[in-house]
């Protein structure tokens, strides 16, 4: 009943109140939930000025998907995503990248509300889908984000098909971005940059494949145009392999090259990615190692005073996860090489079904220094990282569904220009989802 009266506001009038066995799967294969997440975020930084940034919120965040109505051979449906945060308490003076911030840093206040909705409708013929509206990727040129307190999603027209034995074909068209510290859609942009509603960016242009060789290797290639920013080819390779009921190993490699495009807003951009990660599990333990190195002449407009990084990063700090050693420090800088290394436990051996701890250690070095802007350079400089991670959801019982998170970041850096020297962070997040 909670399925057909949420989805009956939704479409009303779109689908009509006749033939209800037409639309019957429109409804009956739903999906809905609503995920509650109590999310604090803590970060000190080593300077005076710059210490106790953070803040404390509540979300709630309403997902649901339709099931499809067959209209002559097409079946079209539509997804709803709602969003919503309010501030409990805060840093009003700091920004923290969780909330909205409106003025200067040290002046300005973040917002004590924000959120928003997102329609998504979708037709699919076959194997072959069509979404247009907003959208959540998981590509290696572009990815939305969960890590803070709301999504960082995108809007635009997406196509994925999969009509093709062992391979899915994905293309894409994205026109802004609603950040995870943002109340409205954006343009695309490049971080640190504020994002904005009137650039000259037309939008983001995407093509890849994705190919199953056989049960052991994949492949993958993507291509990406940011009109007028930069373009990103990518080109990966992995290798899965069960050893045992108990053992399983996992390698790839992964290639990056981003070049300036059109009228190169943000300066010329020289950058490639070389990303080799490798994965061992036993049992309950997982075992990672993940080497990492930057090439290339240029950045994205390399400033002195920002530091910023040189591999093109989305405004909205879009992560990605693609580069094995992504982090807080994220080892993207001119010439700098990095090495990773994970840990993780899942205590279900233990008879504690539901706990994971993961510990993560990242150091970067050989960074190049010199920037354009004022032609100096101070040596080489390094980076370091380390993360631990503890996870706790609850399995089963009348808790089912309850989850906890405690998220603890220490990174340093030497020598990195417009860079402090040392940030800790802490992250606690307690997430509820009920399902309809």
């Amino acid at each position: 009943m909670h399925r057909y009266a949420l989805w009956m506001a939704l479409v009303g009038t779109g689908l009509g109140m006749t033939s209800p066995l037409t639309y019957a799967d429109f409804f009956e294969d739903s999906q809905t939930q609503i995920k509650l997440k109590n999310f604090y975020l803590d970060r000190q930084y080593d300077t005076a000025s710059s210490k106790n940034w953070g803040s404390w919120s509540q979300g709630m965040t309403l997902d649901s998907k339709s099931g499809y109505v067959d209209l002559e051979g097409v079946q079209v449906g539509a997804d709803l995503l709602a969003q919503y945060a309010v501030r409990l308490d805060g840093r009003d003076r700091n920004p923290d990248w969780v909330l909205p911030y409106e003025g200067k840093a040290g002046t300005g206040h973040q917002a004590s509300e924000f959120g928003h909705v997102g329609v998504t409708l979708k037709a699919k013929i076959a194997q072959t889908e069509l979404r247009v509206g907003e959208l959540l990727p998981v590509t290696p040129v572009l990815v939305y984000d969960p890590s803070r307190q709301l999504l960082t999603t995108y809007n635009g027209v997406w196509l994925e098909s999969k009509d093709i034995k062992n391979t899915k074909i994905t293309l894409g068209y994205i026109n802004s971005i609603n950040a995870r510290y943002e109340n409205q859609t954006m343009d695309l942009g490049l971080w640190p940059k504020n994002l904005t509603e009137d650039s000259k960016v037309k939008g983001m242009y995407i093509a890849g494949v994705d190919h199953q060789f056989n049960k052991n290797w994949f492949g993958s290639y993507f291509y990406a145009d940011v009109d007028n920013i930069y373009q990103q080819n990518y080109l990966g390779l992995s290798f899965k392999e069960a050893l045992n009921k108990d053992a399983k190993f996992d390698s790839h490699i992964r290639i990056f090259d981003n070049r300036q495009s059109g009228d190169a807003l943000y300066g010329k951009i020289d950058n490639q990615a070389l990303s080799l990660g490798t994965t061992f599990s036993y049992k309950n333990q997982t075992i990672g190692l993940g080497y990492q190195q930057m090439f290339g002449n240029q950045g994205s407009n390399p400033s002195a005073a920002t530091g910023e990084p040189y591999f093109p990063t989305l405004a909205g700090w879009v992560p990605q996860p693609y580069l094995d050693n992504w982090g807080v420090a994220s080892f993207i800088r001119k010439d700098e090489q990095s090495l990773g290394m994970t840990y993780s436990y899942n205590f279900a051996g233990w008879g504690i079904n539901g706990l994971k701890a993961t510990a993560k250690y990242f150091s970067g070095w050989n960074i190049d220094t010199h920037y354009e802007s004022n032609g100096t350079k101070s040596g080489r400089g390094t980076e370091n990282e380390f993360n631990f991670i503890l996870n706790y959801v609850v399995p089963e019982g009348k808790f089912k569904g309850l989850g906890f998170e405690w998220m603890y970041i220490d990174v340093n850096w030497h020598n990195v220009q417009g860079q402090i020297s040392n940030i800790k962070e802490n992250r606690i997040a307690t997430t509820y989802t009920y399902k309809f």
